[in-house]
C-alpha cells in the first residue's frame, strides 16, 4: 500500500482551490463577456430606434413645414386686348390677370407675382377688398394676404407677342417666415436666401 505524504496535502488542497477559482474567474470572465454583447446588441437595437425615431420626427416637422405653402394657389389667365389689328381681327391679349388664394389658417406675407423679369410692374388688390380710394389696388408685394382670403394681380400690358414669354410666378413669405415660390406649373419649391 502507498502511503500519503500529508505534507503535500495543504499543496494539493491549496492547487485544488486555485483550480476552482481559475475555472470561476474563467466562467465569471465569459459570463461578463456574454453580457457586454448583450448590452452591445442592446444598445444597437436601441441606437437603431433612435435614429428611425428622428427620421420619423424630420419627416413630421418637413410635412409640417411645407403645410401652409402647399394651401396656398395660383391661377393666371390671360385678359385685356392689345388693341392690335390685323387684318381687321383682334389680336389677342396683352395681359395677365393671377389669382392667389391663401387656403391656410394664417396669414402669408410679402406676396409678390413676377411677369417675366418683374415684380414691381404689378398692382395687386384683396378681391374682397371695398372699394378704396385707389380702387383698393396696391403696389406689389402685397404686405398680408389673410388666412381664407384672395388676391389679384395685373401684370403691365406687354406687346401680344411677349405675353406668353412673361408668365406669371408667385412668390410669398409663410408663418415661419419661410419664402417660397410657385411657378406657373404649380410647383412649389422653397426660395433659398
Amino acid at each position: 500500500m502507498s502511503s500519503i505524504d500529508w505534507g503535500d496535502a495543504p499543496t494539493w488542497i491549496a492547487a485544488v482551490f486555485a483550480g476552482g477559482a481559475a475555472l470561476f474567474a474563467g466562467l465569471t470572465i465569459r459570463s461578463q463577456r456574454q453580457q457586454i454583447a448583450e448590452q452591445r446588441d442592446f444598445i444597437g437595437e436601441q441606437s437603431q430606434n433612435l435614429t428611425l425615431e428622428r427620421a420619423e420626427l424630420r419627416a413630421s416637422q418637413e410635412q409640417r413645414r411645407w403645410a401652409q405653402a402647399k394651401q396656398v394657389s395660383m391661377t393666371f389667365r390671360t385678359a385685356g386686348q392689345s388693341g392690335v389689328s390685323d387684318y381687321n381681327a383682334s389680336v389677342g391679349y396683352d395681359r395677365w390677370s393671377v389669382d392667389v388664394f391663401n387656403g391656410s389658417d394664417e396669414p402669408i406675407r410679402d406676396v409678390m407675382v413676377r411677369f417675366g423679369d418683374t415684380y414691381n410692374a404689378a398692382s395687386a388688390h384683396e378681391v374682397e377688398a371695398n372699394h378704396l380710394p385707389d380702387q383698393g389696388r396696391r403696389t406689389a408685394p402685397l404686405a398680408v394676404l389673410g388666412p381664407g382670403r384672395t388676391a389679384n394681380f395685373e401684370s403691365p400690358q406687354f406687346q401680344e407677342v411677349t405675353v406668353d414669354n412673361n408668365r406669371p410666378a408667385l412668390q410669398f413669405t409663410d408663418a415661419a417666415g419661410a419664402v417660397w415660390r410657385r411657378d406657373e406649373h404649380g410647383v412649389l419649391t422653397e426660395v433659398e436666401e
